[in-house]
């Protein structure tokens, strides 16, 4: 009977273990995620463009409710790892940056239903482009207002495994 507890206890641990481990991958955690809450307007099958299709003609995209593909590894890379590093973060902020002065970011409230699942989801893709229990600058290329320009230890700091 002890034993079946201590299984049950440690079959708990192992479903909680990957919203919170620090080796949070693109194909176990932020791919379901990015599917269940952000497909119907940033995957193919919404027509939504790549990166650079998109900077083609912003305007386009944004009327209609479409947003850069974000539906592979390779897509994401685009938003997190390229000229536009930090818009993704920035977007998905849960509003605890000093930047964003208490105000979440726009896309936040589509990472759940509730406030305690898009807290959670937030850490997940916060741990997996700078691992555990650090926090996403929010930081672009070039400098953004009063946010300053990313740095390269910024950069060294970024995870992104797949």
């Amino acid at each position: 009977m002890m034993k079946l507890k201590l299984f049950a206890i440690m079959a708990g641990a192992v479903v909680a273990l990957p919203a919170m481990a620090a080796d949070v991958t693109y194909r176990n955690d932020v791919a379901p995620l990015l599917k269940k809450y952000c497909a119907e307007c940033h995957a193919a099958e919404a027509d939504a463009p790549s990166m650079a299709e998109f900077k083609l003609d912003e305007e386009k995209y944004k009327k209609a409710k479409v947003g850069p593909r974000s539906d592979t590894y390779e897509h994401l890379l685009q938003l997190v790892n390229g000229n536009s590093t930090g818009a993704f973060m920035r977007r998905l902020d849960d509003g605890t940056n000093p930047y964003a002065k208490g105000k979440p970011g726009n896309m936040y409230k589509y990472l759940g239903e509730t406030e305690a699942e898009r807290a959670a989801n937030f850490k997940i893709v916060n741990a997996w482009v700078v691992g555990e229990g650090n926090k996403w600058d929010m930081n672009g290329i070039g400098q953004r207002g009063e946010m300053p320009p990313i740095t390269l230890e910024q950069l060294r700091r970024m995870k992104l495994k797949y």
